[in-house]
């Protein structure tokens, strides 16, 4: 690990100020620390957002849950209102990593670093949720960009995710067994909007399948998702598994995900 100096701020405001002078934001430091220690990565400074309280928490406002970016996944997994507005939420929470991840990885720092394997982006897209900022709110379908990309700005931090709660939901992982990363997730939401279909592990990061949305949109069951046949053209393979075995994976893990939102 490089040498590097150390801030915690009390304030998003100072915060942002340090970031901007060079600093890097660590949140839960699940992917950053890992690659200081292998020397993958050298950011000189780095901006402990863990002292800012206003940044963790989760309340419920309107037809939403708001929840802070520090928030970690174990607190989300055990949160009252989460478990009685979005169970699929916390579900997808309490199986993200081991138990030493869920402690300390954060909702803002798994947002932010947008790994395309990660659980949370599907949430963000199945639910259409608002990412808010530092200086403004943006869309989940306008955030995610690409592996490792994103809308935010330089000078820019997450401090909540906003959830509409939906009328059913569920998420189902289909793990690597060595990383718990997925290796295909599917998080399937039925909304005021309609249904959602959002996956992750299948490419260069989340996105929606509208096929499977429109086949569940006029029959929410699993028979009219095993239905869909899902093309393997523009999904990745590697030495995990082959684009028709995850092709294979979306359609088995949404016709799961669909009987668990029906209970």
């Amino acid at each position: 690990m490089y040498a590097f100096t150390y801030e915690r701020p009390p304030t998003a405001a100072d915060a942002v100020k340090l970031a901007a002078g060079g600093g890097k934001v660590l949140a839960g430091g699940q992917t950053l620390l890992a690659s200081m220690k292998l020397r993958l990565s050298d950011p000189g400074k780095l901006v402990d957002l863990a002292g800012i309280k206003d940044l963790s928490g989760v309340k419920k406002e309107g037809n939403a849950l708001v929840i802070g970016a520090m928030t970690r996944h174990a607190d989300v997994a055990t949160n009252a209102d989460v478990l009685s507005s979005i169970p699929a939420l916390a579900d997808l929470a309490a199986h993200i990593g081991d138990r030493q991840v869920r402690a300390m990885g954060t909702l803002g720092g798994s947002v932010a670093n947008n790994d395309p394997s990660a659980c949370y982006p599907t949430a963000l897209l199945a639910l259409g949720a608002t990412i808010h900022t530092t200086q403004r709110k943006i869309t989940a379908g306008d955030f995610f960009q690409g592996m490792f990309t994103t809308a935010l700005k330089e000078d820019e931090l997450i401090t909540a995710v906003s959830f509409p709660i939906p009328k059913k939901a569920a998420y189902m992982k289909f793990k690597q067994p060595a990383s718990r990363f997925a290796l295909i997730g599917v998080f399937v939401a039925q909304t005021d909007s309609g249904v959602r279909v959002a996956v992750t592990g299948g490419g260069n990061g989340v996105f929606r399948h509208k096929g499977l949305e429109d086949a569940l949109a006029k029959s929410f069951t699993p028979a009219a998702a095993a239905a869909v046949t899902v093309d393997a053209s523009d999904l990745s393979s590697d030495i995990h598994a082959s684009a028709a075995y995850r092709a294979n994976l979306i359609n088995v893990q949404t016709q799961r995900a669909v009987a668990k939102a029906l209970g």
